[in-house]
C-alpha cells in the first residue's frame, strides 16, 4: 500500500505531471542558484549512470540516461539566462520537447555549437536508442561523447 505522498506523486504522473521538475521550479522561485546547482548534480548523476549502463553493454539504457543528461543542462542554462522558454516553461508549469530544443538552439547561438551537438545527440539517443532501441553500442559511445562535452562545458558556465 502507497504512502500518501506516494499515492500523489504517482496520479500527478498519470496526468503528466513531471512532479521532479515541479520540485526543482519551486526551489528556484526560492532561490535560483539552488535549482540550477541541483540540475547540473542531477545531470552529473544521470552522466554517471549512461556511462554505467554503457559499460554493461545496455544501449537502451544508456541512451535514457544521456537524454536526461542533456534535458537537464538545457533546463539549467535556459534559467541561468532566463530565455523565454524558461519564462514559458514557468508560466505552464512544464517544459515540452520543441520549447527544450528551441532553448537548445538559443544557447548554442549564445555559448557554442557544443549545446547544440550534445542536445541533438541527447534527442537521437531517446528516440533511436531508447523508444526505437535500434542503435548499437558504437553509434551510442560516439553520441554519448557529446553528450559527455556538453556535460563539461555547461559545468564552467552554470558555476562561473
Amino acid at each position: 500500500r502507497l504512502r500518501p505522498v506516494e499515492e500523489l506523486i504517482r496520479k500527478a504522473e498519470e496526468m503528466g505531471i513531471n512532479v521532479e521538475d515541479l520540485i526543482l521550479s519551486a526551489m528556484s522561485r526560492l532561490d535560483p542558484q539552488a535549482g540550477i546547482k541541483t540540475r547540473l548534480e542531477l545531470a552529473e548523476k544521470y552522466m554517471s549512470e549512461a556511462e554505467g549502463y554503457l559499460s554493461k553493454g545496455d544501449v537502451v539504457q544508456s541512451s535514457e540516461k544521456a537524454y536526461k543528461v542533456a534535458e537537464e543542462l538545457v533546463k539549467a542554462l535556459a534559467e541561468k539566462f532566463n530565455l523565454p522558454e524558461h519564462q514559458q516553461a514557468v508560466r505552464e508549469g512544464r517544459w515540452y520537447a520543441y520549447s527544450l530544443a528551441s532553448a537548445a538552439a538559443r544557447l548554442s547561438q549564445r555559448l557554442g555549437d557544443w549545446v547544440r551537438a550534445g542536445w541533438s545527440s541527447a534527442y537521437v539517443l531517446h528516440v533511436w536508442g531508447f523508444h526505437e532501441g535500434r542503435l548499437d553500442l558504437e553509434a551510442v559511445k560516439v553520441m554519448l561523447g557529446d553528450v559527455k562535452r556538453m556535460l563539461e562545458e555547461a559545468e564552467k558556465v552554470l558555476m562561473a
